[in-house]
């Protein structure tokens, strides 16, 4: 492992403005968080602040805020986020000896799912030292995922992932499983901010499921992530019948607004 806490202190004038109104944020801020196994997963609902806390820490580590691979000279780094910019990263001996050392030997890589694409259309085929040969734009968004995954995640380092289950399959989710273990078996660390299931059902992996209480680690049973696809694929039917029955009752109602 590279890192084995995040904390961070802000001012007093900022600890009532976001991101620390953040619940998960704010418990960030009065107790931090303990990394305590290669791989550890953030799992929550849309707006819950996983996604700020992985980006965050990325930026803590020096990756590019957009995504990227960590050793590259960047000319600019992107705007400086709030949290990023106050973050701190407790390293181990390996990652204080990574991060202190030539650039060349700083490794990791940050994906995130919204501007992925796009850095992967703009690197495709030109062969930058460092990057994928493949032309990933002769490939479909799940496969091309999985190339960089294949190729970038491929070293001890600190790998930062944001819902990088946007593009996959149900498939291609079990090959990034295998990958994401094997990874963290063999002496990296990632961190991984999802709503797959599937990612969080890494052998081994620590999962921290981030809510409007804050943050608190839990059993992948326990997810109320796995509870919700659990209920839903045994019975589907219950779900629409409410979701469309209501869709179906404003629709008369709006039929009946207009004929009056």
């Amino acid at each position: 492992m590279l890192v084995r806490g995040v904390s961070v202190d802000p001012p007093a004038a900022e600890r009532g403005a976001w991101p620390y109104t953040v619940p998960c944020v704010a418990q960030l801020a009065e107790s931090g968080l303990a990394l305590e196994r290669p791989v550890t997963f953030l799992v929550g609902e849309n707006g819950s602040g996983k996604s700020t806390l992985v980006e965050g820490i990325a930026e803590a580590y020096g990756l590019h805020v957009k995504g990227g691979r960590a050793g590259r000279k960047y000319g600019d780094l992107g705007p400086s986020t709030p949290l990023g910019q106050r973050l701190r990263l407790d390293y181990t001996v390996e990652g204080e000896r990574q991060v202190s050392g030539n650039r060349k030997k700083h490794k990791g890589y940050f994906l995130r799912a919204e501007t992925a694409f796009g850095f992967m259309n703009f690197v495709s085929g030109l062969g930058l030292p460092g990057y994928w040969d493949a032309d990933t734009s002769v490939l479909s968004h799940g496969e091309g995922f999985l190339r960089v995954f294949e190729t970038m995640f491929a070293e001890p380092g600190l790998y930062l992932m944001d819902e990088p289950e946007s593009a996959l399959s149900f498939t291609s989710c079990l090959s990034l499983v295998r990958l994401i273990h094997d990874l963290g078996a063999s002496g990296g660390q990632v961190i991984c901010a999802t709503h797959s299931p599937i990612l969080a059902s890494v052998p081994g992996a620590d999962i921290v499921e981030v809510s409007d209480a804050g943050f608190e680690r839990t059993a992948w049973d326990d997810l109320q992530l796995v509870d919700r696809w659990r209920r839903y694929l045994g019975n589907p039917a219950a779900y629409l019948r409410h979701l469309i029955d209501a869709a179906d009752d404003a629709d008369a109602d709006d039929d009946h607004e207009e004929s009056v």
